[in-house]
């Protein structure tokens, strides 16, 4: 049985899903996919790797790698299987759906994500960079007068941004290839900070940032937010549910009723 969690469970005993049409957030990370629908009251958080891979293939399948999709074939049953869920939501055939790209994400990454949710969902998919959904679900001003710096930690990336009138003017990503069971190893600690502390340093004139929020599941690490607090001797705190920080904004994003609101967050 799949590992699934959210704080409430939809409900399983109709025929046929409602017919009301709205939108899907889909946060697809290297380790957990999150979603969540306009007719859903929770999170969907499940492991991104999938059981039942082509022949020959034992064991899990990861269809990404460093946040990017490396097996089209096995990204389509992913989204397939989490999209299924806003099915029983209420919120099918969706109007549009949202999903979070890396920084660094190529147009063959792109077109991968847009062709796999064009055939499950029948709609296009718009694409916002994660940090960006990041930094509106952990609560900053993307749009203030002062810039914002976010360190987005996620089990195969991690990138750092500059995020300044509600775009990114400048990042850094450092690709993760190991991780422990309590967090990143020290080299990767130390390349994470380092990577930071030099986004920070290249920032031109004033105004400052006010700090740095580090989101992500690496944002629970008490070991990375020291070293950064004295790397970068500026205020350094982790946004609340920092593993969902993504989907949050990606379903505010959803939510807002401006269509150029939402495009200023990325693009198709």
């Amino acid at each position: 049985m799949a590992d699934v969690r959210s704080i409430h469970t939809h409900p399983r005993h109709l025929e046929q899903p409602p017919a009301r049409r709205g939108f899907v957030a889909l946060d697809v990370g290297t380790a957990r996919t999150r979603s969540m629908s306009s007719g859903g009251c929770a999170v969907a958080d499940r492991p991104s790797a999938i059981t039942g891979g082509p022949s020959g293939v034992p064991g899990p399948v990861r269809p990404l790698r460093h946040g990017v999709v490396a097996d089209p074939a096995a990204y389509l049953r992913l989204v397939r299987l989490v999209l299924l869920e806003a099915r029983w939501s209420g919120a099918w055939p969706p109007e549009r759906v949202l999903a979070g790209v890396p920084v660094t994400a190529t147009p063959d990454d792109r077109r991968a994500v847009g062709a796999a949710v064009a055939e499950v969902a029948g709609c296009e998919a718009t694409l916002v960079e994660g940090p960006l959904a990041a930094a509106v679900g952990a609560g900053l001003d993307i749009a203030g007068p002062r810039p914002c710096l976010l360190l987005d930690v996620g089990a195969g990336l991690a990138e750092a941004v500059v995020i300044d009138g509600g775009v990114i003017t400048d990042a850094a990503v450092l690709q993760l290839s190991a991780t422990t069971g309590t967090g990143l190893p020290l080299y990767a600690l130390d390349g994470v900070v380092g990577m930071t502390a030099g986004l920070l340093r290249r920032l031109p004139g004033r105004p400052r940032p006010a700090g740095l929020v580090v989101t992500g599941g690496g944002a629970r690490q008490a070991p990375l937010l020291e070293r950064l607090r004295a790397a970068l001797r500026v205020p350094v705190g982790a946004a609340p549910e920092p593993g969902h920080a993504t989907i949050r904004g990606l379903v505010s994003l959803c939510l807002r009723p401006d269509p150029e609101a939402r495009a200023t967050a990325g693009g198709r």
